[in-house]
């Protein structure tokens, strides 16, 4: 018997979530879905600018685990932009951080979420 997925730690979900060629219509066309996970990855890796090891401690998986969901995610990417095919973000094995809860996994620098909260509170909102 195969051992359950480990659930991704995602910081917070994409604020868009599909992507694709301006100006066509989707008929006929086969849609590419990129897990959030896998976008989180990009995310991490590639805007963060973290290595796979700093990723993979954010995440909560192992290092291996994020370079197959890293290399997933760019073929997805790539076969996107080169072929013209509209790109949707759903789904995956992930839960969302709790930012201190008591299954908190310690986001780092690259947390979306702990960013606005610094923001709020240098703006002098009260944040929970």
């Amino acid at each position: 018997m195969p051992r359950p997925r480990k659930w991704r730690s995602v910081c917070t979900l994409p604020e868009t979530t599909k992507f694709g060629p301006l100006g066509s219509s989707l008929d006929g066309i086969s849609i590419l879905y990129m897990t959030v996970d896998e976008y989180e990855t990009i995310r991490l890796i590639d805007h963060e600018n973290l290595t796979q090891e700093a990723c993979a401690l954010q995440m909560n998986v192992a290092r291996t685990t994020v370079q197959g969901i890293y290399e997933s995610a760019r073929k997805k990417l790539a076969q996107s932009l080169v072929e013209g095919r509209p790109l949707f973000i759903e789904g995956g094995d992930y839960r969302l951080c709790d930012h201190g809860g008591p299954h908190f996994h310690g986001c780092g620098r690259g947390c979306r979420r702990r960013f606005a909260q610094d923001i709020r509170t240098e703006e002098g909102e009260i944040t929970q």
